[in-house]
């Protein structure tokens, strides 16, 4: 099946009236995100039964014919991993393309592994061998190369045909329902909407701080988030992690103490200077009870740890009657949330269709006894 080139506004209307007749699409996408904040959209892959289309996102004028046909919701959309091809739709119209099928997440389902990559599970499941020369192409570059485009393509060839399989055997096991939980998360918006408040539980080395020294963080992370926003660079480039952990470290209230910090470039302390003193400065004024906190494992008692290994082994009874590795299922921390009446991933999506349902049942029955 040798692919569609389409680069212009005619082809892709002719393309996307075949998707009026189709029940799925596979769907990958080509970006680059190196030097920005949002990624860069290059290529669109496309594969619907008989046919794929690399759609040369920079070479047409218009997306909208086929961003109309992604978001029709009785059209279901294949991908694999597509948490960052969902982000880039995303930003295109404010909301995450649905229903979707994530071949990865059913794969973790159904035995084969977590966090498979696609050229793992085609191998897996099809016994073909995908090439991996061109996993670091600039696909900025034109014209676009016949093999790079071949590489595209095998993106979206198979996983129609993984798809299928996948669904027949969800369906043979009546799990096919629980993983609609699962897929409509992958969906929400929060996933996609930036949060600068809680960047700066994502800057390394963040658990160095304590006190003030944690609000002052939080303030200069969410800064720093605004910033590459609004200026679309990365954040690095406004800011690296480590120089975030030293201002917040030691509190600069001075130009000079400023210029002293290690890892702050001296063109970011001079246009930036006078906003980050008033940060650091407001920050370390917030009373304690504002103060953020890390998440941490609350600590067991020795009783709490035993029924957790009991369930723990319990789980991983019943992942091998499913074929699943059971820690990919719970660990002793999830399971610890459950006995305490917490949210635990265990009532969710198919884990909770699988076992945390039944083990709730259990533990209700326990009690009672």
């Amino acid at each position: 099946m040798n692919p569609l080139y389409i680069v212009d506004q005619a082809a892709l209307s002719d393309f996307c009236q075949q998707l009026h007749t189709v029940p799925w699409i596979a769907l990958d996408t080509e970006f680059i995100r190196e030097q920005t904040y949002y990624p860069q959209l290059c290529l669109i892959q496309i594969a619907v039964p008989g046919q794929i289309a690399c759609i040369d996102a920079l070479a047409l004028p218009s997306l909208e014919p086929l961003v109309d046909r992604v978001y029709d919701p009785t059209l279901t959309k294949i991908l694999h991993a597509g948490h960052q091809d969902l982000e880039i739709f995303f930003h295109l119209r404010g909301s995450a393309p649905a229903p979707i099928f994530d071949t990865q997440v059913a794969a973790l389902v159904l035995g084969c592994g977590s966090q498979i990559g696609y050229a793992h599970l085609v191998q897996q499941l099809l016994g073909i061998t995908l090439a991996k020369a061109h996993t670091r192409a600039d696909w900025r570059q034109r014209p676009l190369l016949p093999a790079w485009l071949a590489y595209a393509a095998d993106d979206v060839r198979y996983l129609g045909e993984i798809y299928t399989r996948q669904r027949a055997a969800l369906e043979a096991r009546g799990w096919l329902d629980a993983l609609a939980e699962d897929f409509q998360a992958l969906t929400h918006p929060n996933r996609y909407q930036p949060q600068p408040q809680e960047e700066w539980r994502r800057v390394r080395e963040q658990n160095r701080l304590r006190g003030p020294a944690r609000a002052v963080l939080r303030a200069l992370a969410a800064w720093r988030e605004e910033q590459a926003r609004q200026h679309d660079r990365p954040r690095r480039w406004i800011l690296d992690d480590g120089a975030l952990v030293e201002l917040a470290r030691r509190l600069p209230e001075t130009q000079d103490a400023l210029a002293r910090i290690h890892g702050l470039p001296g063109a970011t302390s001079r246009r930036y200077g006078t906003d980050l003193l008033e940060l650091i400065a407001t920050a370390r004024q917030e009373p304690s009870e504002g103060w953020p906190t890390p998440t941490r494992r609350p600590a067991s008692s020795q009783q709490g740890a035993q029924a957790a290994e009991k369930w723990l082994r319990w789980i991983e009874q019943r992942a091998g009657d499913y074929g699943i590795n059971p820690r990919d299922i719970a660990d002793q921390r999830d399971i610890e949330r459950l006995l305490t009446g917490q949210d635990s991933r265990l009532l969710h999506g198919w884990r909770a269709a699988l076992i945390g349902n039944e083990l709730s049942r259990r533990l209700a029955s326990s009690t009672e006894s």
